[in-house]
């Protein structure tokens, strides 16, 4: 399993890192928080890899991980891999992540899950980017799964499953490129319509942006991905409530009924 961990200590960020199919290599720091890139140790995606990412991030800190490559699911020739990620962020923590392509190559068979736990005050902003099959290719089965809760109530929630079905009329045709930005935590700035982009508001605060076409490099999301970026790292700091006291707590006055 990857690991990556950031918390705040002593007025400086500390990262616990841990290298599993992914190796994270800490890019930049400050006193709050951390850039960290995922560096494939080997092939991936083939059949019977399984990728395991933890991304923790402290109460007030700030984490932002770059990828270095995008990722191909390789034909798995009757098999299966799986791409799985659990992510936590305390009170007043921000995780800002881009993903790079992920392309499923024909014959590849691909579970990808996405489970996002944010405290109060939390703010994530996700991108993915889907891409079903190399040039030429029709590509391969995917499912992915999203399950995102803000301050222990469910936020975005999302199921796709992408087989060759989705090549029929009012699915997605002869589109094969899903590019997607997910914000739970704050409500981005609002920006004029885009052709061929789809921005639906969250019930919670927070937004997803959604765009289809058949090549990665145009239609994309990227320009208002930048735009939600901004947004996110120069927000103000989130008002966290103060931190409950027991009666017993030698601070407070004790009272006793007669």
């Amino acid at each position: 399993m990857t690991q990556i961990a950031v918390h705040v200590d002593g007025g400086r960020a500390r990262c616990a890192l841990r290298t599993g199919l992914l190796s994270p290599r800490v890019l930049s720091s400050d006193h709050a928080g951390a850039r960290v890139a995922l560096v494939a140790t080997g092939a991936l995606l083939l059949a019977g890899d399984h990728v395991r990412i933890d991304v923790r991030v402290g109460p007030g800190a700030w984490l932002e991980v770059v990828e270095t490559s995008g990722t191909v699911a390789y034909d798995a020739r009757g098999g299966a891999a799986a791409w799985d990620v659990t992510i936590h962020v305390d009170e007043g923590g921000t995780l800002v992540w881009e993903g790079l392509p992920f392309v499923v190559a024909s014959g590849a068979d691909v579970t990808r899950r996405t489970t996002a736990t944010l405290a109060h005050g939390a703010v994530l902003l996700l991108r993915e980017t889907l891409v079903l099959g190399r040039t030429g290719e029709i590509g391969g089965d995917l499912r992915s799964q999203t399950r995102c809760s803000l301050d222990g109530q469910p936020a975005f929630v999302e199921d796709l499953r992408l087989d060759v079905s989705r090549t029929a009329p009012g699915v997605l045709g002869d589109a094969r490129v899903l590019d997607s930005a997910l914000c739970i935590g704050t409500r981005p700035p609002p920006s004029e319509p885009v052709a061929g982009q789809v921005h639906l508001d969250l019930d919670a605060p927070g937004a997803v942006l959604r765009s289809v076409g058949q090549h990665a490099h145009t239609g994309s999301v990227g320009a208002r991905w930048a735009r939600w970026t901004e947004h996110v790292r120069h927000r103000p700091p989130p008002l966290l409530p103060s931190p409950l006291r027991l009666a017993s707590d030698p601070k407070e006055p004790h009272h006793a009924r007669s």
